[in-house]
């Protein structure tokens, strides 16, 4: 970008340039206070509304967090790297591993919001699993916590016929999770497939992931799918995109 370029930038993007450049090179730590509103208005001679559009971007890039009463602070929270092909992988929940502790390491990770329920499949769901429309599905929706932080919604999708009376249907679904439990019910997965779309949130998403105005969210929809190449999990995922790094590592 030339100069003439980022002169004709509205001022509130560059004051949001200077001040990312200097979290980036550490002039600015996690946790550090960055200037406020009427810092910002006398360094750069802006009015109110420039210096908050300008603190605004680094929130919705998920730079920063705005702390009720003390004012915009560098975020302190680590990006979860999420790693899409080992944490799917047989060993993984096969040895009673749950997907998630290739992601999250030593972090602190909470599911606080947990329901199973049984319903009728609409027409997305019983075309992703082969259902009849209409057919009893087990519904499992969940809120992933990373260190105090909702990250992530998760919605799965069963066929109710085949995990009905299983821990399936149950909050705690036991070690290796409900890829385990398919398996010893002798469906195990042994491909996935995965979507991944981005989106602005729902006002619901917004709240459920106390996001920071103008979040966009990643979406993805993962099948797994038997040997003989029968779907028996949809499930759909609702990311803060500032809460994750998607990685995919394979071979050539």
């Amino acid at each position: 970008m030339t100069d003439q370029d980022s002169a004709r930038r509205p001022k509130y993007q560059r004051i949001a340039d200077e001040l990312r450049t200097a979290i980036q090179s550490g002039a600015f730590a996690p946790g550090d206070r960055l200037p406020g509103e009427n810092d910002l208005m006398t360094t750069y001679a802006v009015a109110r509304m420039t210096a908050r559009q300008a603190l605004s971007v680094l929130r919705t890039e998920g730079l920063a967090e705005a702390r009720k009463g003390a004012g915009v602070f560098v975020r302190v929270f680590r990006p979860l790297r999420r790693r899409g092909i080992p944490r799917l992988s047989g060993e993984q929940w096969g040895s009673g591993r749950s997907v998630w502790s290739a992601d999250v390491e030593n972090r602190d990770l909470v599911v606080d919001q947990i329901e199973v329920a049984e319903t009728e499949a609409g027409t997305r769901v019983a075309g992703a699993l082969n259902l009849t429309p209409g057919a009893p599905v087990c519904v499992r929706s969940r809120r992933f916590v990373l260190d105090a932080k909702p990250v992530l919604l998760s919605v799965s999708y069963l066929s109710a016929e085949l995990v009905r009376g299983t821990p399936i249907t149950e909050p705690d679904t036991g070690p290796g999770g409900t890829y385990a439990r398919l398996a010893e019910l002798g469906h195990r997965p042994v491909r996935f497939r995965e979507e991944i779309r981005c989106r602005m949130p729902t006002a619901d998403e917004s709240d459920r992931l106390a996001l920071e105005l103008g979040t966009p969210v990643v979406l993805i929809g993962r099948t797994a799918f038997t040997g003989p190449g029968v779907a028996v999990e949809l499930n759909e995922m609702t990311l803060d995109s500032s809460s994750y790094v998607l990685e995919y590592d394979f071979d050539a």
